[in-house]
């Protein structure tokens, strides 16, 4: 299996399965003297971790990640940082009655046609387990960007459901983001999200989200055209995270109602008028605040019986039994961060070596 990579300068390469000992990140292109201890992770993986409040999946894993390489004395040295974060509960018997059976809506059915095997218990390598590693890599990518640049990302639940929260990008409260169940920016909505959520599990059902994701204070100039766009970098970024259906950048799909003279964001001495290019135009940035929403599918690992087949093509039916989230979307904020803070720092290291050589060409 390929693609376990991501990023070209600023790198990291995943490793592990939902069911197995541990998982395993490794990260190359860490600046050197950057301070980090495993007490840095322990905010953002405790935003991700299951079993933090009911209307998350209650199987109990500490989650805490030890650095195995690339730091010294408390300061990274420049060289690959391996981090492993284990898995201690896995309770893979809840799997055993559909070890033969293709569950709806997950990548059984495309693991078994391409590999032929997979790994039944709680989808293996597919499962969103794995992005716990990329939390704890997209830790080291935020204290990059927020130490060398000013660059902070910050993302929130905004709509579960037909539920919809209001917000001001500009004026974005983190306290209460990081303080309520559903990591959302709406006062307003949190009674809402309750009851929605609570009738969703007593109906033994699940409910899609949509999460916003903002990065503030990016330098201009990052982005390559024609394929190595920064947000097509973005949208592949977070298409890469599971049940992720779908991507916005900026105005996005409202840009189909959108008129010229509207969506086009003009320009003053004193900068920008509006945003609706989501601080990107020509897959390059603007300096202005990167906008990105993303669509998270219901799980399909639901205790209502549906039809599927099993590895012989028979009809069956099947229900889904073990420990599991009633909205995904909840625990893909500290995800969906991360995601973008790789992408944003391996596009620094990009332009840096690209204009660091242009100047040294120009000065001789």
């Amino acid at each position: 299996m390929s693609g376990n990579s991501i990023g070209q300068l600023f790198r990291l390469t995943t490793a592990g399965e939902s069911h197995g000992p541990a998982l395993v990140g490794i990260l190359d292109g860490v600046p050197p003297g950057i301070e980090l201890s495993e007490d840095d992770f322990i905010f953002d993986m405790d935003r991700r971790k299951p079993g933090v409040n009911r209307f998350t999946t209650q199987r109990s894993e500490d989650d805490r990640v030890k650095i195995l390489s690339g730091v010294f004395e408390g300061k990274t040295t420049g060289t690959s940082i391996a981090l492993l974060v284990e898995n201690t509960d896995q309770r893979s018997k809840d799997y055993s009655d559909i070890a033969d059976k293709y569950r709806p809506g997950h990548a059984d059915f495309t693991y078994d046609k391409k590999y032929g095997i997979r790994d039944y218990r709680g989808g293996g390598r597919s499962s969103a387990r794995e992005t716990a590693i990329r939390v704890a890599a997209g830790v080291i990518a935020k204290k990059v960007l927020k130490e060398k640049y000013g660059t902070e990302i910050t993302g929130f639940v905004s709509q579960i459901g037909d539920i919809k929260a209001n917000y001001d990008l500009n004026h974005l409260d983190k306290d209460f983001i990081n303080s309520n169940d559903f990591y959302t920016c709406d006062k307003e909505v949190v009674e809402k999200f309750d009851e929605l959520l609570r009738k969703i599990k007593k109906e033994h059902d699940s409910i899609g989200a949509k999460v916003t994701i903002v990065a503030d204070n990016v330098p201009v100039g990052l982005g390559e055209p024609v394929f190595d766009r920064i947000d097509a970098d973005i949208a592949h970024a977070m298409m890469g995270i599971n049940a992720v259906k779908g991507v916005e950048i900026g105005a996005g799909f409202k840009s189909v109602e959108q008129r010229g003279s509207e969506h086009r964001d003009l320009i003053t001495k004193q900068g920008f008028l509006s945003n609706n290019a989501g601080g990107i135009l020509g897959g390059i940035t603007t300096s202005q605040q990167i906008l990105v929403n993303i669509a998270l599918k219901p799980t399909s690992s639901i205790q209502i019986p549906g039809r599927t087949i099993n590895k012989n093509y028979e009809e069956v039916e099947i229900v889904t039994k073990g420990r599991h989230d009633p909205c995904v979307g909840i625990r893909a904020v500290p995800i969906a961060e991360a995601m973008l803070a790789l992408v944003l720092v391996d596009h620094l290291m990009r332009d840096h070596a690209q204009n660091r050589l242009l100047a040294k060409y120009h000065s001789h």
